[in-house]
């Protein structure tokens, strides 16, 4: 585990910030005068942002897993470098490895935190690890930056290392706090066909109106780079998704309980992330970099 004492010396001007650690988990808490913010060092996973005078905007299950090693359901998981199940079956040892791939099971680097106008900007690294170089990914680099105020910007830049072309998918698995489910809309993508995962991997014309819920929802929304916008009807209010470096977008809502997702939490969650994957999947050339962005905000409706 990283040690607390050392960060809280590395970071001692930063009267922003302060960490501590649950279940073994180390994690880095920042107060502004904008916004209040979480983020483990774990995965490099946010788990909450919570402007001034609103209601939390980001979602976390009461039964997520905190340990060592393990995913925590909800915040902001960072998927690389495949995006959902793997699809080499035999990548170690003869399985497939883990779900959105090592980046969200292992401690990043905290390298950075600075005041940026009324904001504060902190910095994670994640370079080649034990557990990467078991599954094929060795000479690469991953920064992401938190970009924390009255709005929310993460900014992940993968850069390739080696001396062959890097191909990989990437994801910010955002899980976004709604009152109830079925008094919410999300608009942004009503004029775009998407692959259905609730049916066999079907591809679906456009709906041409706002997505509504009414059971399970898991669409990827392939070629889309607009932003969305989630109603919470029932409390007026809007979240606003922008994005840039990203050609994918994921809606989800698993309609049930999960292991790590209890009996009512369903209901208080929607999904709407930003990815590059399937045929929107990156190939980076040697010593290349390439950056995927989203920003969030919530208003009044």
């Amino acid at each position: 585990m990283t040690d607390i004492a050392s960060l809280q010396r590395q970071f001692a001007k930063a009267d922003f910030l302060r960490f501590d650690e649950q279940n073994g988990l180390v994690r880095a808490l920042v107060t502004t005068p904008q916004a209040t913010a979480m983020i483990y060092l774990q995965g490099s996973h946010l788990t909450a942002w919570q402007p001034v005078g609103q209601q939390p905007v980001i979602f976390v299950s009461r039964k997520s897993e905190y340990a060592p090693g393990k995913p925590i359901r909800g915040g902001i998981p960072i998927a690389f470098p495949w995006f959902a199940n793997d699809s080499k079956r035999d990548r170690i040892d003869g399985h497939p490895g883990p779900s959105h791939g090592f980046a969200r099971l292992q401690d990043w680097t905290l390298s950075s935190a600075t005041r940026s106008g009324e904001g504060v900007v902190l910095a994670f690294e994640l370079g080649s690890t034990g557990m990467s170089r078991s599954m094929g990914f060795d000479l690469f680099r991953l920064r992401l930056t938190f970009t924390i105020g009255r709005t929310l910007t993460l900014a992940m830049t993968v850069t390739n290392q080696d001396s062959k072309p890097l191909v990989f998918e990437e994801a910010f698995h955002s899980y976004y706090y709604v009152t109830d489910i079925h008094e919410v809309s999300v608009d942004g993508l009503e004029d775009r066909s998407y692959i259905d995962k609730t049916d066999d991997f079907k591809v679906k014309p456009a709906a041409g109106a706002p997505i509504r819920f009414s059971g399970m929802v898991d669409r990827v929304y392939e070629n889309s780079t607009g932003r969305c916008v989630i109603h919470d009807g029932t409390v007026g209010r809007r979240i606003v998704v922008e994005k840039a470096g990203s050609n994918t977008t994921v809606v989800w809502n698993p309609w049930k309980e999960l292991p790590d997702l209890g009996p009512w939490e369903w209901h208080e969650m929607v999904a709407v992330e930003t990815v590059n994957a399937a045929s929107n999947a990156v190939t980076l050339a040697p010593s290349a970099s390439q950056t995927m962005t989203v920003t969030i905000r919530a208003e009044k409706a």
